[in-house]
């Protein structure tokens, strides 16, 4: 059967799927993606908003023959292809495909490390010994042993750090549950599969560490299709360098104490350096005194009292990576809890005295933790020795990786020099469903006024469309004074519209009473800018305050301006501007979400008209009207508040 009658209104989706529409933009992607997989190309394929991107790759995957990875951008992603649209599609074409899924280790119970806390029985608090037991019967019932099928223990609980394993302390093969580990049966059953849904980090993690998951897998894939595929430059970068969490090695000292508890009761030396190294490694992140923040390593080095600890930490940990050795023959945990630390020590001691000129060596704090990273300048090289490894297919697919069309940022990114690069517009009918409105007379973004005119600008809309928006700050700060700034705003105008706020629950539950609660209002930073599906009335006003330039104080986006610079390109047009157009072409993305929705997107940025990059932009953006008159945004929302529609 041909695709064009597998997509036609006919056809086997059509017959099978409740509410196929035919779209041929989908059509045409599946084709381009059914012909690269048979000619096993490189395709890059933007495809807009409501195309039905999802439908165009999975039917040619299913079609063909071979044996596909398909990786995204969350488990959430993941458990939707995987729970609902792959076995949709495979049901539509009668396609005997047997499918999998493969997260990373710390979604899977370990039954090793599950018995050693009954055993131990410390918890840190009553929530962790209450959430225990139940556990413990999940890990007895369950076929995966997938955390997320658990709901009554949340995913964020502090125990599954206790019951899972991590690529530092599984034992592998030296495991008396090995046989019966859920990680090593969700891997043979992707080895056994016809298609493995993934997740991009588990990709890089495990291709870049050689590990036998995603590595295992890579040989005998035909295809590799990466949806989301705009995130890939981020999470590649993070993957091919390398980082040290203290977490890593607090952990070290926590196993290495209670191993010792287990195993060489009679050598006090071992639990006493072990806790000596905690203590210095708690006092190392205390050299900071910031609870959020990156700093470059020239920077780092200005912190006597950190680079002192520093080198305390690395003798520290080459001690208790000596006596371990010491003790390593009397049990296996031991051992592997010695060659952990010979690890993390090299690992510590190349990012405290690296030279390398194409690695940007910088530290992340968070409020209770410290990484430190080593971050490659470019990750094109690397990413084109992967893609030119072996003889396939590979597929780069989302609704936002060009810039006005033009593939080259994306491309020169990844090293996908030879790449076939193809765009599809949204079937949307976007002149007529939505509204692209720049406020008049806005300061410049950098004053200490500017969140307060975002507020002013936007409440006529608020009003006029009775809430059902999302606020959207580049930062964190600006999110915060807005929220107070519009609860006052709302309060005083006598208007009862629920306000959410990011962070007072999980997006997950703060989406669910967005879309349960008529007017809402939800106030919130980038981490909602992509992977938010709001269709039909809850959703009909989007305002996004700035234009998403990523900080130049940033280390690595600073390391790399300062590279492009010494090469005597333009950083701002040849990085900044185009990462700063597909940020915001992934929040504009949020309003018009089928072919019935109608919206205003609001963005207050005055650079958006004043400065001559600014056309570049919001041609970049789907083709919405366009106004800078309140009174105009204003109607068009009133005209389509829910129950007032004509």
């Amino acid at each position: 059967m041909t695709l064009e009658k597998v997509f036609a209104e006919d056809g086997p989706l059509a017959t099978a799927m409740p509410g196929f529409r035919v779209r041929p933009q989908q059509l045409e992607m599946a084709v381009s993606i059914e012909s690269a997989i048979k000619e096993n190309k490189c395709l890059v394929a933007e495809a807009g908003t409501g195309t039905g991107k999802t439908m165009a790759y999975l039917v040619p995957a299913l079609r063909s023959g071979g044996k596909v990875l398909i990786s995204t951008g969350t488990k959430n992603l993941q458990d939707q292809l995987y729970f609902r649209d792959l076995p949709a599609v495979r049901n539509a074409l009668k396609a005997p495909v047997k499918i999998a899924l493969l997260k990373g280790r710390s979604n899977y119970v370990c039954h090793h490390h599950l018995q050693r806390v009954a055993q131990d029985g410390r918890f840190a608090s009553k929530e962790d010994a209450a959430q225990l037991p139940k556990i413990i019967r999940f890990a007895e019932k369950s076929i995966t042993g997938d955390k997320s099928e658990l709901g009554s223990v949340p995913e964020t609980a502090n125990v599954w750090s206790m019951v899972t394993s991590t690529r530092d302390n599984c034992l592998g093969q030296e495991c008396d549950d090995y046989e019966n580990c859920f990680v090593i049966r969700a891997r043979r059953e992707a080895m056994q599969a016809d298609v493995v849904v993934v997740n991009h980090h588990l990709f890089f993690a495990d291709v870049a560490l050689k590990d036998e998951g995603v590595a295992e897998l890579l040989p005998a894939c035909n295809t590799i299709i990466f949806d989301e595929a705009h995130q890939l430059p981020d999470v590649a970068s993070l993957f091919f360098g390398d980082t040290i969490a203290i977490s890593q090695l607090i952990d070290l000292a926590r196993d290495t104490r209670l191993e010792a508890m287990l195993h060489v009761r009679d050598f006090s030396a071992l639990p006493e350096a072990a806790q000596s190294f905690e203590k210095q490694v708690r006092d190392w992140r205390l050299t900071f005194k910031q609870d959020v923040a990156r700093f470059a390593y020239a920077e780092v080095e200005k912190n006597t009292a950190f680079l002192e600890l520093t080198s305390l930490v690395a003798d520290s940990l080459k001690s208790l990576r000596e006596i371990l050795e010491t003790q390593q023959e009397r049990a296996e945990e031991i051992k592997r809890c010695a060659e952990r630390a010979a690890e993390l020590h090299v690992l510590l001691d190349a990012w405290a005295n690296s030279e390398e000129s194409q690695l940007i060596r910088w530290l992340e704090l968070t409020p209770t933790g410290m990484q430190l990273h080593s971050t490659p300048l470019s990750i094109a090289q690397q990413f084109s020795r992967q893609v030119k490894s072996g003889v396939r297919s590979w597929i780069f697919a989302s609704a936002t990786i060009s810039v006005g069309g033009d593939f080259s940022h994306y491309c020169n990114e990844m090293g996908l020099y030879e790449a076939e690069c193809k765009a599809w517009d949204s079937p949307f009918d976007y002149p007529n469903q939505a509204l692209l409105y720049a406020p008049q007379n806005m300061p410049d973004p950098n004053s200490p006024a500017y969140t307060r005119s975002v507020v002013d600008a936007a409440f006529p809309l608020i009003k006029a469309g009775q809430g059902g928006a999302f606020l959207l700050f580049t930062s964190l700060r600006a999110m915060r004074e807005a929220y107070e700034l519009l609860t006052i705003r709302l309060a005083s105008a006598g208007l009862e519209f629920p306000v959410l706020l990011q962070g007072e629950a999980s997006r997950t539950e703060l989406l669910d009473r967005f879309r349960q609660t008529p007017n809402a209002i939800l106030v919130a930073s980038q981490s909602f800018w992509e992977g938010v599906d709001v269709p039909g009335d809850a959703l009909r006003f989007v305002l996004i305050d700035r234009l998403p330039f990523a900080s130049p104080d940033d280390p690595v986006l600073a390391a790399r301006i300062e590279h492009l610079q010494k090469k005597g390109v333009s950083p701002f047009v040849s990085l900044q501007l185009p990462h700063a157009v597909i940020t915001l072409k992934q929040g504009a993305g949020r309003l018009i979400r089928t072919e019935t929705d109608k919206g205003v997107l609001m963005i207050c940025d005055p650079r958006l008209v004043d400065k001559p990059y600014g056309k570049r932009i919001w041609r970049s953006l789907p083709p919405m009207r366009r106004t800078r008159e309140v009174l105009t945004a204003s109607e068009f929302l009133a005209e389509n508040v829910p129950g007032k529609k004509n």
